[in-house]
């Protein structure tokens, strides 16, 4: 006899850092959909924190502290997920041993010249993410 896994499908937003986009994507998706799916985020390496202007960023806009359940963490550290986004290759394309199911294509607040330019996070990520969370929680048209 098979067994089927009927709980929530496990979403993973993944970057090289896990320290920016993809951990505004998992906060949101917590905050929007966290009755739908389980969302986490990885990367390929760590941080030794949260960008704190992400951390400022979320509890301005949506009254989120990701410090306080989140991390900086590497793809090993969560559940396989069932559905697999990549944040963007602008930085490094993660590997993560699969295809990715999706790729957002946000640019990273790492780039060069935006380090050039002392780049601040002016809310395009969380705007972006919060998009792309409520399309992928949207039901299926028939």
């Amino acid at each position: 006899m098979e067994l089927f896994n009927f709980g929530k499908k496990k979403v993973a937003f993944i970057c090289v850092h896990n320290s920016c986009r993809s951990q505004i994507a998992e906060a949101l998706g917590k905050h929007l959909a966290g009755d739908k799916f389980d969302f986490y985020s990885a990367g390929t390496e760590t941080k030794s924190q949260i960008n704190q202007d992400a951390v400022r960023l979320m509890k301005q806009l949506y009254g989120i502290d990701m410090e306080q359940s989140q991390y900086s963490k590497t793809i090993d550290k969560i559940p396989t997920p069932d559905l697999a986004i990549s944040m963007g290759c602008d930085v490094g394309c993660p590997y993560i041993g699969r295809a990715f199911d999706d790729n957002w294509e946000l640019p990273s607040l790492l780039s060069e010249v935006q380090k050039e330019n002392n780049h601040q996070c002016s809310g395009y990520e969380s705007h972006a993410c919060r998009t792309q969370i409520r399309f992928l929680c949207m039901p299926p048209h028939g």
